[in-house]
Formats: C-alpha cells, structure tokens, sequence
C-alpha cells in the first residue's frame, strides 16, 4: 500500500488525512513542496490554484519544472498528481473577496502578493497556514512558526506586519518564517530553503489535521 508507512505513524488517525478538504493557493518553489507532502501523506482532497507558467528559472527549485517549461502550472501538475482538482487564476485581493473557502478545512497560503496575502490572512486567519519571505536564503535550519508579528530580518514579513497594523489586525496569527538574513539584493533562491518552507507548511497542516477532533 502506498501509505502504508504514514498509517503506521498516524495510527487510526490516518483517516483524517484521507478525509480531510485542504486548498493550496501558490504552486511555486514552496507550494509545490508542500503539495508533494501532502499529496504523499494521504491528503486525497487537494485543490490547487494559480495561474502561472513555468519557466527556465523555475528549474532550480520548483516541481513539476523539469518537464513542464512553458506549461500552466496547476495543469501539469495535476499530471503527476492526478487527484487535485485545478483552478488557474490569478490568486489577488478581489478573487479572495469573490472566492469562498468556508467548505476547506485548511488553506495553505504560498503566495508572495501582499495585498492578497494580508487579505487571505484578516479572513481566514483561523485555518490559514502562511508563509513569509523564503528566497534570498541557504540554512532551512532558520526555519520557525512564529506569531507574524514577532518575525524579523525579513523585508517582506515586514511589509506584511506593517499592512496588518494599518488595518487593525492584532490576531496571535503563526507564519512560516526564516530568521535568516537576505543572501542576496537579486532573485536568488535555494531548494533547501524554499522546499523546507514547503515541507513545513505540509507537516504544520498534517499535525493540525490530525489534532482535529
């Protein structure tokens, strides 16, 4: 059986996992990895949402990239995981308004559109897993789930704290964050840091899940 080893870890609660409604929005270097962990641990009802393309760039941290340059996104990827449902459209402030999430039990927020993001967060923050900045950096072991608000050396968890507070959002809300400094002022990025923020986001869902009673 192809979950064999995670029922024996997860015991009698690994029908949760099968049972469980989770949206992914932002299939990229994190999201993909976090998909692929999910995917893998016996989430059978994943929906994925974005709207982009792979390109050459993406190779170096992406799934699904290889094989897929010049390809929508969430389509190749339903190639290798033929389970999630699609949606292709871009993720920003207006789609969150218009889309309902109430029928997920969680949402895994991959995106880097901050608008979007402080939006997603104010309206869902109760089953919402987000992640900060995981560009720029090389050592996963800077990885924490901290409250939003108490994360630093991160240009754009600032930009998202700052956004919060002009908003009046004050929640004890938890990210995916890297203590890391920036490496870089270019675009640089690293597999070991974006598919750990990936797998973080996956095992932070998977022990949610399995807390729920």
């Amino acid at each position: 059986m192809k979950h064999k080893r995670c029922q024996h870890l997860f015991g009698d609660d690994f029908s949760k996992l099968q049972n469980a409604k989770v949206i992914l929005l932002g299939v990229g270097g994190v999201g993909s990895y976090a998909l692929d962990c999910l995917y893998r641990s016996g989430v059978e009802d994943i929906t994925i949402v974005d709207f982009d393309t792979y390109e050459e760039s993406n190779r170096n941290r992406q799934m699904g990239s290889d094989s897929g340059i010049g390809k929508v996104k969430v389509h190749h990827l339903k190639t290798i995981y033929p389970n999630v449902t699609v949606i292709e459209t871009k993720i920003d402030k207006e789609w969150i308004e218009s889309f309902d999430m109430s029928p997920f039990d969680l949402i895994l927020d991959a995106i880097d559109d901050i608008p979007a993001k402080v939006q997603i967060i104010k309206k869902y923050h109760k089953k919402l897993i987000s992640t900060t900045g995981s560009g720029k950096r090389i050592d996963p072991t800077k990885i924490e789930y901290i409250n939003i608000f108490k994360t630093y050396n991160d240009p754009f968890a600032r930009k998202i704290r700052d956004e919060l507070k002009k908003q009046r959002f004050n929640k004890n809300f938890k990210v995916v964050f890297s203590s890391e400094l920036p490496g870089c002022k270019e675009l640089g990025s690293f597999v070991g840091v974006t598919g750990s923020f990936g797998l973080s986001m996956c095992s932070i869902a998977v022990k949610k899940i399995l807390e729920n009673k």
